[in-house]
């Protein structure tokens, strides 16, 4: 039998329904019932009308809260947000400074993905001062022939750039990392593993433009090591996703992308 069987029968269909005995007299003449009535039904709603209502004139605006009541409004450390507060220096335009804590690793893996992913990457003078702020002395030494090689005149060629890593004129090569999220891998107070879950922003915007920029998914891993004065990268690596399901959000136009890049700064990622 469905479970629609077992309910629809209830009520008036032929199932037979057995009365329990009542409770036993309380000796004045028969069990005790507790009258049905709308009076509680009324009271109630009084009640919840009344609560409205104090609510309401509680919230209006220019009121002053009464502190004499017994019931005080929450605290403002309820809603105050966790964790190490952000660091207010920075090397090379990077934030710098972290604490020497798990937390801080943290905040120091998500400013580095959002430095190592900026179109600063894309000019050789501002891509060799972001290694050396980010990597150790010895991994920046490995990383900047490396990335010499990479960013060549030709490779920029193909992201419509000139070999000095600038966008033609009346467009603008977008490309940012935007930290969702850290995860620890592991942590100690000489090293420390976290992985940055992030979307990115790459392409170029303008009227003329044949690559528009698009949104990826992916998570970086940095290997960490307190350097005595702060976190620093020995080594790296990204892999693909997790990637939601693209919304349904309509693509803006080249011009809104651009304004948006140039309008909206970036934020110090603090865990």
């Amino acid at each position: 039998m469905s479970n629609d069987d077992q309910y629809d029968g209830v009520g008036g269909t032929g199932q037979t329904r057995t009365r329990l005995p009542d409770p036993p007299s309380d000796g004045y003449g028969g069990p005790r019932r507790t009258p049905r009535s709308s009076r509680g039904l009324i009271t109630v709603v009084g009640v919840v009308v009344l609560l409205i209502a104090a609510i309401a004139f509680a919230n209006r605006s220019g009121d002053t809260p009464d502190t004499t009541t017994a019931d005080k409004a929450p605290d403002t450390t309820s809603t105050a947000p966790t964790g190490t507060t952000p660091v207010t220096t920075k090397t090379a335009g990077i934030p710098k400074g972290f604490a020497h804590d798990e937390q801080g690793a943290q905040s120091a893996a998500a400013n580095y993905a959002v430095a190592l992913g900026s179109d600063g990457m894309l000019k050789k003078d501002v891509r060799h001062a972001l290694v050396d702020a980010v990597y150790t002395p010895e991994a920046a030494a490995q990383r900047k022939g490396a990335q010499d090689a990479a960013y060549s005149p030709a490779f920029l060629a193909t992201l419509g750039l000139d070999a000095n890593g600038n966008a033609p004129q009346g467009s603008t090569f977008v490309t940012r990392a935007v930290p969702v999220g850290t995860r620890v891998e592991s942590y100690g107070p000489a090293t420390a593993k976290v992985a940055v879950w992030y979307t990115g922003l790459v392409g170029m915007s303008g009227a003329k433009s044949t690559t528009p920029v698009r949104t990826t998914w992916k998570t970086w891993t940095f290997e960490l090591t307190w350097a005595g004065d702060g976190w620093k990268v020995t080594s790296d690596s990204q892999q693909d996703g997790p990637a939601p399901v693209p919304g349904d959000v309509a693509a803006s136009t080249s011009d809104d992308i651009s304004k948006a890049v140039q309008e909206f700064g970036g934020f110090t990622y603090a865990r």
